[in-house]
């Protein structure tokens, strides 16, 4: 059975996204949405996809899951909307723009039993979900901590939604978001955060380091930017070894694992496409299992990072705030 998707939003994520159905045979785009019917219908045009609609159409739409791929802050009114219809849903990371509309949004579809996911891409690319085999497999012994950094040279604008508070600008919910949620796919969530770092002109978070902290001795060292282009490596270290993300490590090809007293072994293990295949599938699987949450993105995790997110934010003096949508 073909899993029929509506998108919403029609920026540079649904354009990423789209294209990679092409390699998922038992998935169709048959819907997308914008605030005007005029860019949805000519996304349409581009991509071969059926009905153009508004936002309010869209939820309404003959489609078996939603991908809300818009700014930050509209996700949580996207979702709700569409949780409400009855309609799945796979929501964009950052997941929310708030901690607590991602506590409303997570709450709505466990009431209902509403399949809701984060897409967070990353952990179901190969080399991830291979590090996880290998973790579980004890080949590296006990996880202690993580690093992981991700950082992209941008040139300041305060018009560009990157650094536009309203519309979930900055460096935490647009890269950090990546290096947290990795940190939590391995140790689960921190006790305590540390964070610090750099604002724009117009209070926009530009550069941050955090150390996430657990009371039993682990932790993680992170760090995001929008100032420079870091390395974007990740690794994690183990009582027997370490396994390490090449760059760029929020979708990565390689694994390299060191073993304690051992040479390292590097191991290609390319995505398909550019990588999003992989979470439409883990979508279509769970739909077609009757399941309302992913085991490999549980929405406790996405709360977990949420949470570490709106911390360090507030470290930094930054608060964030859901926007509105035309429903």
């Amino acid at each position: 059975m073909t899993t029929r998707w509506g998108i919403a939003g029609t920026g540079g994520m649904a354009e990423a996204f789209v294209p990679d159905f092409e390699h998922v045979p038992d998935a169709e785009v048959v819907a997308v949405g914008s605030r005007s019917r005029e860019r949805a219908a000519a996304f349409a045009a581009t991509y071969g996809i059926e009905g153009a609609h508004t936002y309010a159409d869209l939820v309404r739409a003959d489609i078996d899951v939603l991908y809300v791929a818009t700014p930050h802050p509209q996700h949580h009114a996207l979702a709700l909307a569409a949780i409400e219809a009855g309609v799945p849903v796979l929501v964009e990371k950052a997941f929310t723009a708030t901690l607590a509309g991602a506590r409303e949004v997570v709450a709505a579809a466990r009431d209902r039993g509403v399949f809701c996911m984060e897409a967070m891409w990353t952990r179901l690319q190969p080399a991830v979900v291979e590090a996880r085999r290998l973790v579980e497999a004890g080949e590296i012994g006990e996880v202690v901590a993580v690093q992981a950094d991700l950082g992209a040279h941008r040139t300041y604008d305060p018009a560009s939604r990157l650094f536009d508070p309203a519309l979930g600008g900055g460096a935490i919910l647009d890269l950090g978001v990546y290096p947290i949620s990795f940190a939590q796919d391995f140790l689960g969530t921190p006790d305590r955060v540390v964070a610090s770092g750099t604002r724009y002109p117009n209070g926009t978070d530009a550069s941050v380091t955090m150390h996430l902290a657990y009371d039993d001795g682990r932790g993680a060292s992170l760090a995001c930017a929008l100032t420079t282009e870091t390395p974007g490596r990740a690794v994690i270290w183990g009582t027997g070894g370490s396994i390490e993300l090449p760059p760029r490590f929020h979708h990565p090809t390689s694994l390299v694992v060191r073993r304690n007293g051992q040479e390292a072994e590097t191991r290609d293990l390319p995505a398909r496409g550019r990588g999003y295949s992989h979470e439409i599938e883990e979508v279509g699987r769970c739909l077609a299992a009757g399941l309302t949450e992913s085991s490999v993105v549980p929405l406790d995790d996405t709360l977990g990072v949420q949470w570490v997110m709106e911390e360090a934010l507030s470290q930094l003096g930054i608060t964030t705030a859901e926007g509105s949508v035309d429903l």
